[in-house]
C-alpha cells in the first residue's frame, strides 16, 4: 500500500524501504493528525480510502453501508486475491442475511463450553513444546499431541519462538478443535504466508498454497462425514445435514469455506496473537515482572497486548454501497474503504500514552480482533490461548529475553497482519 503525495510517484507497502513495513505505527500516527481518511493506492496498484482515527474506524466496523461483498466494488477497482468458490464463500466476504445465517451456524457449534474444554489440551501442548526447549531435552519430535512436527531439538537455552512455540501450538489446538488426527496435520503456516504475505517474486507459491489447502478440505469433510467425532467439523457437518429441509441450510461451498475460515484465521491470528505479546513484555520489563509476580493477571493482560501489538493491522477491507461520509471526507459509492485496526488502537484520543504497553489499562473498546457483526468468533481462544501460551513461558524460563537488539527483528512483509517472521530469544 503506498500512500500518495503530490508530485511523488506511490510506493508499494513490499518494497523494502518501505516506511509503513519498518515502523506502521509512526506512520499511522501521521496520518490520523494529518489526514485521517486518506486516498491511497493499494498492494493492488488500484485506488482505496484508508481510515485512521479511531471513532472513524470503529463506527465504520460497524456501518452497514460498508460491505464485505467482493461484487459491490467498482468495476476495475478492488482486486484481492481469488479464492476458488469451494474456500471463498466464508464470512469475511459476506453480509447478512447470510452472514448471520452462516454465523448462527457457527455459533451453534462453536460454544464458549467447547473453547473452554480446550483449556488442558493448550495446557498440554505448551507444555510439550516448552519440554522440547529445554537444554538438553527431548526430540520435539517425541510430542503425541503433533507439535514434534514443527521444528527439531533445541540446545544451548536458545531459540525461534516463532517457529519452536507460537506458530506449533495454534495449530495443535485448532486441529483438535476441528478434528484432525495428528497423522494428518500439516504446517499451515506455509499456506497462509503465501496468502497474507505473499512473494511477488513466486506468485505459484499462492497458487499451490490454494491448490493444498482445497485438496485438504475436501478430504477432511469426507472423512468427518464418514467417520464423525467429538469436534466442530463434525458438530458442523451434523446441524448443517440436520437442516438439510429447511431454506436456509448451508450449500457445500460454504461448509467448506467455512472449516477454511476457522482453521486460517484461527492460526493465523493466534501465532501473531502471541509472538506479538512476547515481545511486548520482553520489551516492558517493568510489566513483565509484574506478571510474573500476579501471573492470574494475565487474561486480562491479553487485551493490552492486542491493543498494543494485534496480530492485524487492517481489518478485512470494505465497499461502500452508496455515497457516504466518514470522518467529514465524501467516499464515492463503490470505492475500497481499508480501516486501520492498529491506528485506531494507538489513537491518543482514545486510549492516553497509547504507545506504551500498561497492563493496568481498561482496555475496553480496543478493535484488534474487530467490532460489531463481525468480531472474530475465534477471539475467545486466540485470548485462551495466548494466556496460557504466555503464562506457561514465564513460568518455565524466568531469565528469558531477547537473543537479538530489537532492530534486528524482521516483521512479515504484509499489508494487513502485524507478526514477526522469527522471535530470537535466550533462556
Amino acid at each position: 500500500m503506498a500512500i500518495t503525495a503530490s508530485g511523488a510517484s506511490p510506493r508499494s507497502l513490499y518494497d523494502p524501504t518501505s516506511e509503513l513495513l519498518a515502523d506502521p505505527y509512526e506512520v499511522y500516527a501521521r496520518l490520523r493528525e494529518t489526514a485521517p481518511v486518506r486516498r491511497i493506492v493499494g498492494p493492488d496498484g488500484r485506488p482505496a480510502w484508508i481510515v485512521t482515527r479511531y471513532e472513524d474506524v470503529r463506527q465504520s466496523l460497524a456501518d452497514p453501508r460498508l460491505s464485505l461483498d467482493k461484487s459491490r466494488a467498482l468495476p476495475g477497482g478492488y482486486r484481492g486475491f481469488g479464492l476458488p468458490p469451494a474456500l471463498d464463500a466464508n464470512l469475511l466476504n459476506m453480509d447478512p442475511p447470510d452472514h448471520t445465517r452462516i454465523r448462527r451456524f457457527v455459533a451453534r457449534a462453536f460454544t464458549a463450553r467447547r473453547i473452554e474444554t480446550l483449556r488442558g489440551p493448550v495446557g498440554r501442548t505448551a507444555d510439550e513444546l516448552l519440554d522440547a526447549l529445554e537444554p538438553g531435552g527431548r526430540e520435539s519430535g517425541a510430542s503425541e499431541s503433533g507439535g514434534g512436527e514443527f521444528g527439531d531439538r533445541v540446545l544451548g537455552g536458545r531459540a525461534d519462538l516463532v517457529a519452536s512455540y507460537a506458530a506449533p501450538l495454534p495449530i495443535v489446538v485448532i486441529c483438535e478443535l476441528l478434528g484432525v488426527p495428528p497423522r494428518d496435520r500439516r504446517d499451515f503456516r506455509e499456506w497462509t504466508d503465501a496468502l497474507i504475505a505473499p512473494d511477488p517474486a513466486r506468485p505459484e507459491r499462492m497458487k499451490e498454497a490454494i491448490a493444498g489447502m482445497l485438496a485438504f478440505f475436501t478430504e477432511l469433510l469426507a472423512h468427518k462425514r464418514a467417520e464423525p467425532g467429538d469436534d466442530l467439523l463434525s458438530a458442523l457437518i451434523a446441524a448443517r445435514d440436520e437442516d438439510e429441509e429447511a431454506g436456509d441450510r448451508l450449500s457445500e461451498d460454504e461448509l467448506m469455506s467455512l472449516a477454511f475460515l476457522i482453521l486460517f484465521a484461527g492460526y493465523e491470528n493466534t501465532v501473531q496473537l502471541i509472538g506479538n505479546s512476547v515481545l511486548a513484555l520482553l520489551r516492558h520489563p517493568e510489566q513483565l515482572a509484574a506478571l510474573r509476580a500476579e501471573p492470574g493477571r494475565t487474561a486480562a493482560a491479553v487485551g493490552e497486548f492486542a491493543r498494543y501489538e494485534g496480530p492485524a493491522l487492517l481489518a478485512i477491507r470494505r465497499f461502500a454501497v452508496e455515497d457516504l461520509t466518514i470522518g467529514g471526507v465524501p467516499v464515492p459509492a463503490g470505492e475500497t474503504v481499508m480501516l486501520s485496526l492498529a491506528a485506531a488502537n494507538r489513537d491518543p484520543h482514545r486510549f492516553a500514552d497509547p504507545d506504551r504497553l500498561d497492563l493496568d489499562r481498561d482496555t475496553a473498546g480496543q478493535v484488534a480482533l474487530g467490532y460489531g457483526i463481525h468480531y472474530c468468533l475465534g477471539a475467545p481462544l486466540a485470548r485462551l490461548e495466548t494466556e496460557i501460551a504466555v503464562n506457561a513461558l514465564l513460568e518455565r524460563f524466568p531469565r528469558l529475553e531477547l537473543d537479538v537488539p530489537y532492530e534486528e527483528l524482521r516483521w512479515r512483509p504484509s499489508t494487513r497482519a502485524r507478526g514477526l517472521i522469527a522471535l530470537p530469544v535466550r533462556f
